[in-house]
Order: C-alpha cells, then structure tokens, then sequence
C-alpha cells in the first residue's frame, strides 16, 4: 500500500487550443474528456504528536475508497463530523499534519502533487474576491496570471468570454462583485457562479468542490449545482461536497458517496442509493427530500447516541459486504494504467506553480492595487482625514507656544511634550490603520498566491509601492498646518528637517504595522497583538523613561524605539543654537544646552537619529517580508 503523503499543491494552467465549451446539451458526454479519479482504502490519522507526552491517535477516515469518472458530478454527503472536507482535503492533497495511508490514482496513474496541481481545480467554500473588481476584470485578472504565455491576449479574452456565457454571467458581467456595506455588488448566487468561472478560466479535467452551495437559497443553490452539471456535460470530473440539498438538487447529481463516522456508508447512483436503505428498512417517505432522509438515519442523536452508532455500524457493514463488492471491482479497473492514450497524457505539467512572468505579475497586481485604491478610496480619506483633524486640535491646544513665555522651564516642557504628541499621534495613527487593512488582505492573498497566482514578493511590493504616496502626504499635511500654527523654531530649513523627520516616523511605524500584521495568525490576532508590542517601544522613547535610567535588562528596547530617535531627532532641530530671551532681550541663552541634558540627548547623535529611522524603516519591512514568506509556504 502506497502512502500518500499530506503535502500542499499549486495548481497549475493548461493551454486551451484544442478544448472548445459547448453547450451540456449540444453533444452527448464523452468520459474520455475527463478523468478517472479514485482512492482507496484512504486512512487518516491525527494526534499522535507532543514534546512531553504524546497525545494518542485518532482515527478520521477508515478505509474510504470512492470512484469519480469523467461526466460525473459526485456529491459527498454525511453529517457533521462524519468526515467530508477531510476526505476534500485529502483529494486535493491540502491536508497537514495528518498522517495518511492509501492510494490515490487518476486514470490508472498514482496522483502526488503535481499531477493533481496539473489537472485539477478546487473551489473552495468561501468567496474571496477583489470588491472593486467587475466580473469580467476578475476573471481577465485570473486569465492573465493563470493562463500561459504561449496563449495569446486575444485567446484569453475569448476564453473568459467563453466562460462568461457558459456560467449565465452575461448580466453581471460588467456589476463590481462589491464590499458589504460599502460597495453594492452581485448576489450570493453569481459569486459562487463567478468562483466556478474563475476555476474554470484554465479548462481543468477535474473540478473539487467545498459545500458550493452552503449559504445559499434554494434557487441559488439548484443555479450553481445546474452550473456543475453543465460542466460534467463537457467531460468534466465534479467532486463536491453537499450539506442539505434539496429534493430538486440532490435529483441532479449522478452518484453519492455518504460518509458515516469516517466510515462509508454509501457509494452509488441516487436509484441505487433508493434501493439500499430500502433493504435496509429505512426507505425515504415520500413528501421528504431524500438527501434530509439519509443524513439524518446516519446521524447521531443526542441521547440516542449508542443505538445510532449501532446503526450506522450495520449500515457502513452492510454496504461493505455487498454493494462495495462491485464498486471495488470499478475502483480496481480504474487504478489499471490506460491501454491508450487518455486525456491525461497530452497535459505538460508545469516546472513552476506561477504560469505568468514575474514581470506580468507585477503589471496585474500593480494595476489590481491601484484601481483598489482609487475605487474604494475610503480607508485614504479617512487617514488624511484623521491627519489633518488632528493637526487643527493639536494646533489650537498648543497655540502660539513661543520663546515670549518668561518662565522658560514652563516653555521647555511645553515644547517637549508637543514634540513627543506629535511622534505618537502619527505613529499609531498610521500603525493601527496599516494593521487593520492589511491584516485583512491576508486570506485573500494567501489563497491567491497557493493557487499560483502571483509570488510573495510581488504583492508585498505592489502593495508598498502604492500605498506609499498615502503615507507620504499624511505626515507633509499634519507639519504644514501645525507647525507654525503652535510656533516652532521659524526657519524654512527648520520647517522642512521638521516635516522630513515626522514623515519618516509614520513610514516607520506603517513598516512595523506591516510586521504585526504578517506575524499574526489572522486579522483578530493583529489587532490584539499591535497594542502590547508597541506600547513598551512608545514607554522608552525619551520622554517617560530617560534612556540612562532605563534597567539594563530592558534597554535593548530603546535600540527599537522610533518614538525616541523621532523625539530626539526633532528636540536637536527644535532647540539645537537656539538662543532664548525668556526675561530680557539683552539676556539670552542657547536653549540646548539647558535641555539636552534633561531629556539625556545630545546634538551630535541627529544624523545617527535618521539613521537608524532608515534602518527601522528599512528592517521592519525585510522582517515583514520574510514573516510573510513563512506563512505563505505550503
């Protein structure tokens, strides 16, 4: 027995040329389109790991073996817990930390990897889109990642055309997908039918499915499992999994394989499914949909739980015994290697998982990021927004602080807590936003990049490119309005040292919201994690905690607080041969040298200051960059 190991996979595009759609009804189907996808005596296993004590096994999936060929579509159906998406995720090799026994073969030819990355499409149960998209720029957008460089622009452009009419998405075609409650977009029904197209955009032989029509109205769902069989008419090889379907969608499917604790329960046609649980005495009444009536004979009932254990037992047995005779002998036939030449056979499976360039990679994002930004400019606004509110506040409340107070100590530290307001509001103005966005983005991206859409690199990049103006007109607006709005040291110079430094503080703690972000698990972890990890930065930043005061365990710390060299490099430019007259203006002194050894700075350390915002900046990008790289491997 072969072990099939739980590895990722990326897919891959094929070309096109030789493959025309046509209508389901047009020809009769031809199984030598498809293919044969089997599996048998599959085992799953999880546990059985621990650093101290090793936590024991458990048994998921016992002895699954199934057949799909090609112009079928074969629902998987059980009730919860009874093993569904762990036998979709063995199929689609997307398992980890599982340990996996049995064999797997499509067209008489053992599956890893590769192969299935070269022949297969898997749709998942969410719908993750770009909003701003329209339906067609989606799947233009799918086209040219996933499709090879050897198919011409105007093949692909027929191509999603092509997969427009044959998905009913002619209507929508041009409608933005949307963003709840921001962008009105295209019904539940078309989403899904639009997560088909851009599966079917590359012409795979075999399409997986995960509970397509979950979340969906009767009407929705009985649309997107017609767009299925459409599919197997062409020859496709459909695998999904159902969770109650109505009488009218369970009718279409052409074989079932119900799942019963991990075991199987059935494996056959929708007649033969009738006659089974017939024989077994629990035939499906008549005003009932029969998918309801099995699941719910195999369920295990609260209080019940001991006789519905029993019964399944003797249902998985009975099947065992006698109808999985003849389906073993289907699955053996078709684990034999083909006696000619099958679809299979003419398909190059690729070197790399990514199809486009890395350059046409760059084009597709670059031009995807930009239209997000400038269709949905929301988020932007509200950042420069929020910039420019807080500078009018903290403008008014700082209001002419200038050398004309006679009591310098009270002017030093007014000017001093100014400075530091300043390096925190526009650290965690910029941070917390960068956090929250692109957090988000994550589950989309990943999804994307494991399906060999673009590189890690590329988003990261495109992402930082076009975000940056954003960034950058933020902290130039909040210094323009309030610097001489609350009287800081006048000089041009001085203005634009001023604006230079603030600007590099807010790129500085957008670098380290990146970070947060690629380090967290998901978008809730992001943001719990953002407040305690900065927190202790902003504490020792020179104006809480002096730096030669701060305990040797933790002055590390300081070596990472933007906030401090922000403070520092801005005291230096603020007060640095700045002569004050505080009582008399014959009397003046150089302000510096009174308040540098306050705060514990020194003038020569301004250009080691923005030196190491630079290397912040720079660091905490390359740190998220490779936080990301980790996450997005497979």
């Amino acid at each position: 027995m072969e072990d099939v190991k739980g590895l990722s996979i990326r897919r891959r595009t094929d070309t096109f040329e030789n493959i025309e759609l046509q209508d389901a009804n047009d020809k009769p189907v031809d199984p030598s389109a498809g293919v044969a996808y089997a599996w048998r005596d599959l085992n799953v296993y999880a546990g059985g790991r621990g650093i101290i004590k090793k936590s024991p096994e458990v048994h998921i999936l016992k002895n699954v073996s199934g057949l799909c060929e090609g112009g079928q579509l074969l629902a998987i159906m059980g009730a919860s817990g009874a093993g569904k998406t762990t036998l979709l995720n063995v199929l689609t090799f997307r398992t980890s930390k599982l340990r996996i026994t049995g064999d797997i073969y499509i067209n008489g030819r053992p599956v890893d990897m590769r192969t299935i990355a070269g022949v297969s499409a898997y749709v998942q149960q969410e719908d993750l889109f770009t909003g701003v998209f329209t339906v067609r720029e989606q799947l233009n957008f799918n086209a040219q990642l996933r499709i090879g460089k050897e198919v011409s622009q105007k093949e692909r452009t027929q191509r999603v055309e092509e997969v427009i009419k044959e998905l009913g998405l002619g209507k929508c075609a041009n409608t933005k997908i949307g963003i709840p409650g921001r962008i009105k977009g295209i019904s539940g029904g078309e989403k899904k039918r639009l997560a088909f197209a851009c599966e079917m955009i590359t012409n795979p032989l075999l399409l997986l499915c995960d509970e397509p029509t979950s979340g969906l109205d009767s009407f929705m769902a009985q649309s997107v499992v017609k767009a299925m069989k459409r599919l197997t008419g062409l020859g496709k090889t459909v695998i999904a999994t159902i969770h109650q379907p109505s009488s009218e969608v369970f009718a279409m499917f052409d074989r079932l394989l119900i799942l019963a604790e991990g075991r199987v329960a059935f494996l056959g046609t929708v007649k033969e499914a009738h006659r089974f649980f017939t024989r077994l005495e629990r035939p499906c009444p008549s005003n009932y949909s029969p998918g309801d009536h099995f699941i719910y004979s195999l369920a295990i009932q609260a209080g019940e739980e001991e006789q519905c254990r029993q019964f399944v037992h003797h249902v998985c047995d009975s099947y065992r015994d006698n109808e999985a005779l003849e389906v073993r002998q289907q699955i053996d036939r078709a684990m034999q290697p083909p006696a000619r030449g099958d679809a299979l056979a003419s398909i190059k499976l690729p070197k790399s998982p990514y199809r486009a360039s890395w350059g046409n990679q760059f084009l597709a994002m670059f031009r995807r990021t930009g239209l997000e930004l400038v269709r949905d400019p929301l988020v932007s606004i509200i950042r420069l927004v929020q910039g420019l509110f807080f500078a009018i506040v903290f403008g008014l409340i700082y209001l002419d602080t200038d050398g004309e107070d006679p009591e310098f100590n009270v002017l030093a530290q007014n000017v001093s807590g100014m400075l530091f307001t300043f390096t925190t509001n526009l650290s965690f103005s910029n941070l917390f936003p960068v956090v929250t966005v692109f957090s988000g983005l994550m589950p989309l991206f990943l999804r994307e990049h494991w399906n060999g859409l673009y590189r890690t690199d590329v988003f990261f990049l495109t992402r930082s490119l076009l975000e940056l103006p954003v960034f950058l007109v933020g902290p130039v607006g909040f210094t323009a309005i309030i610097y001489y709005m609350v009287g800081l040291r006048p000089g041009v110079q001085y203005f634009f040292t001023a604006m230079g430094i603030l600007t590099l503080v807010a790129n500085v703690a957008v670098s380290y919201g990146y970070m947060i972000s690629c380090l967290a698990k998901n978008y809730q972890t992001a943001l719990v994690l953002s407040t305690p990890l900065t927190l202790p930065i902003m504490l020792f930043g020179g104006f809480f905690v002096q730096s030669d005061s701060i305990p040797p365990y933790l002055d590390w710390l300081s070596y990472i607080s933007w906030f401090q060299y922000g403070f520092e490099a801005l005291t230096i430019n603020q007060w640095d041969g700045y002569q004050v007259c505080p009582v008399n203006p014959n009397i003046c002194f150089d302000a510096g040298k009174i308040i540098f050894p306050r705060l514990g700075f020194s003038p020569d350390n301004f250009w080691i200051d923005i030196g190491a915002l630079f290397g912040l900046l720079i660091g905490f990008r390359i740190l998220a960059f490779l936080f990301l790289l980790i996450k997005s491997r497979r």
